[in-house]
């Protein structure tokens, strides 16, 4: 699913307002180890933008505010999470909540889902 160069420059721009919870999970995910796999913020796929994404894995982690508890939300995350699951791509939907109260927990938890898609376990 290849995204417009619209959607590039608006991924972009994304990038420079991250969110609190997405400050505090970048900073767990961005760290390049050996055997470790590698995140992007807000990576766009196709019409959508993802907000971290692990190539490798085919992970999508979306972290959701309390604006996603609304019924019309929902309901588009819902259609959104089945057209990137359609294109192989596993979606990971975490409340901003829990990575404000567990950031390393909630790191490591992706970073495990996506060692164990990606093979890498």
């Amino acid at each position: 699913m290849r995204a417009t160069s619209h959607r590039h420059r608006f991924a972009k721009a994304l990038r420079r307002s991250l969110s609190p919870p997405e400050v505090l999970l970048w900073v767990r995910l961005r760290t390049r180890q050996n055997g470790r796999p590698v995140f992007r913020r807000q990576h766009p796929i196709g019409v959508y933008v993802a907000d971290f994404y692990c190539a490798s894995a085919k992970l999508v982690v979306e972290i959701d505010g309390l604006d996603h508890a609304a019924a019309e939300r929902l309901d588009r995350d819902a259609m959104r999470d089945q057209i990137l699951e359609s294109t192989g791509h596993q979606v990971m939907r975490i409340a901003a909540s829990e990575v404000l109260a567990n950031p390393d927990g909630v790191a490591e938890w992706v970073v495990s889902r996506a060692r164990e898609l990606s093979g890498s376990d």
